[in-house]
């Protein structure tokens, strides 16, 4: 019997996007490198290969049709201009885009007009300032851009900006709404059919998600309370209920978001409901 070609599937090598991603498939059952040297690996028992690449090319060579789908940044995305697109946020390296300068420089976007502006995504700003009718000269620079400034390069910057400690350290102040609101995302070639196997990764991605956010609620109740408990914790498709050796009492399990573990846990307790158990989902379908 024939099989299935294997999933060709992007993933970064380095920076802040590698190890979550790869710890990400390694939840959701898939094989990954043990060393930074390896380039690529084959995972024959899911059909699918790993290739190691910079994150800022993941999107071109998914757009190109070289690879299937691939791991990247919805920044890094977007400054590609490649004919990719998004099919699942994944959660993890969440940042904003910026613009930033010297106080009284400006306060919005219409003030870059004429102005000189240093970025390392010249796609993503030229296609912002574009979309907003300025016209300005944009630099590109590979890192340390919030010296830019100082340095007479620029007027104005456009980062990543997580604490916002660096630019403050260099005399530098945000202005303007943000630019983008960026995580990890998965991406394939737009207009094209999803290759054999992505389903399949899709499906794994997301109950790695939903294992994340969510945990396992068991706790013991009177059996005249569960409609009360029920609207407390109705869980996703309801709550499951078994009878205790205890006359009148039975056991609740239910899915619940992590971040409400503890207050529904409160809430819980306040209406009878004991020995209230919370467990970690490892992985999950739904």
């Amino acid at each position: 019997m024939s099989r299935n070609p294997m999933l060709r599937v992007a993933i970064p090598n380095k920076g802040a996007l590698a190890e979550p991603a790869t710890q990400m498939l390694r939840e959701a059952g898939y094989r990954q490198r043990g060393s930074s040297k390896e380039l690529v690996l084959i995972d024959p028992e899911n059909q699918i290969e790993f290739y190691y690449l910079r994150p800022k090319d993941i999107a071109i060579y998914v757009g190109e049709g070289t690879l299937d789908v691939g791991v990247t940044g919805r920044d890094l995305l977007l400054d590609a201009g490649a004919p990719a697109k998004e099919l699942l946020t994944l959660g993890f390296a969440r940042s904003t885009f910026r613009l930033a300068s010297r106080p009284g420089t400006a306060a919005s976007v219409a003030d870059l007009e004429g102005m000189r502006v240093a970025t390392s995504y010249t796609g993503l700003v030229t296609k912002y300032l574009a979309d907003h009718n300025v016209n300005a000269h944009v630099t590109h620079l590979d890192g340390a851009v919030e010296t830019a400034i100082q340095l007479g390069v620029a007027d104005v910057i456009a980062d990543v900006v997580e604490t916002g400690a660096t630019l403050r350290q260099a005399g530098l102040v945000l202005f303007g709404d943000p630019i983008l609101q960026s995580e990890a995302v998965l991406v394939k070639r737009d207009g094209t059919a999803d290759p054999a196997g992505l389903e399949l990764l899709l499906r794994r991605l997301q109950g790695v998600l939903v294992a994340r956010d969510y945990v396992l609620m068991d706790f013991d109740i009177a059996a005249d309370r569960v409609d009360e408990a029920s609207a407390i914790a109705p869980g996703l498709e309801g709550p499951t209920v078994s009878p205790l050796h205890r006359a009148g009492w039975v056991a609740v399990r239910v899915m619940v978001p992590r971040k409400d573990a503890q207050r529904l846990m409160d809430e819980l307790w306040e209406i009878g409901a004991r020995a209230i158990l919370v467990t970690s989902i490892h992985a999950c379908r739904l």
